[in-house]
């Protein structure tokens, strides 16, 4: 659907979406903010805070500079947003596609601290708003890597299984009380993220695969579509789903 004709069916609604500064994040809040809602934008980068916040249409918008890894970090989007209603746990990073037996400690420390263990703490801080007034919708964006480990390091792999995890837990915990967890799972998708391989043998074994079956890249703002529609009033009855947005990557 084009932009000129996204409905505005989140007037009122409060949403968090971490990563915003580029790629995924920011076509999200832009989608977002076009549909009524008021936007919490965060990332690591103040520069790239203050290009979205200027393109946001409407009003009652905000951004919080930080590493989400931080609890002074989510302290500050809390004060920022006050009641969330809508949390997208989008950030992530890569791990140079870096086997087991050729990773360090830094590298899987950092990649599941922001990939896995930052949503979880987000998720957390959101919670108590959110069963308090028995409404409230989660999407985190996992990968194709979280379907499969033919495709990224052990790190990345290993933190957007996890991501999928926590999903499905939060789903199965808090749907009763009228929280909804989802996920997508994009494929190749065109942002800014660095990818680098970094590794010989992930070349050689990940490499072809990726030549031989990976679609097209995505836009941002067909990752953007799919998120805004799982945080929407019209999946009132999904839960605990993870839709893979790969071009069709998923089913090969």
């Amino acid at each position: 659907m084009p932009n000129s004709q996204i409905p505005p069916r989140f007037d009122a609604k409060c949403v968090v979406i971490t990563g915003a500064g580029a790629g995924i994040g920011r076509a999200t809040a832009l989608r977002f903010a076009r549909a009524g809602a008021r936007v919490i934008a965060t990332d690591m980068k103040q520069d790239r805070l203050n290009t979205v916040q200027a393109e946001l249409p409407g009003t009652g918008h905000a951004i919080v500079a930080g590493d989400i890894t931080l609890s002074d970090t989510i302290e500050r989007i809390m004060q920022v947003a006050g009641a969330v209603d809508i949390l997208i746990n989008n950030a992530g990073i890569m791990d140079a596609f870096l086997p087991a037996a050729e990773l360090d400690d830094a590298m899987w420390d950092k990649v599941m601290t922001v990939n896995l263990t930052a949503p979880m703490r987000l998720t957390r801080a959101v919670l108590p708003g959110m069963l308090a007034r028995g409404n409230g919708a989660i999407v985190n964006v996992t990968s194709e890597a979280g379907l499969r480990g033919s495709i990224a390091g052990a790190a990345y792999t290993t933190s957007k299984h996890g991501l999928i995890g926590l999903t499905r837990s939060t789903a199965f915990m808090y749907g009763p009380s009228g929280v909804r967890c989802n996920a997508v799972a994009p494929g190749a998708v065109e942002t800014s993220i660095e990818a680098p391989f970094n590794s010989a043998l992930a070349a050689a074994r990940i490499g072809p695969i990726m030549q031989a079956t990976m679609p097209s890249a995505a836009k941002p703002d067909q990752l953007a579509a799919s998120i805004c529609w799982l945080a929407s009033d019209e999946t009132s009855n999904i839960n605990g789903v993870i839709l893979p947005c790969d071009g069709g990557w998923s089913v090969v």
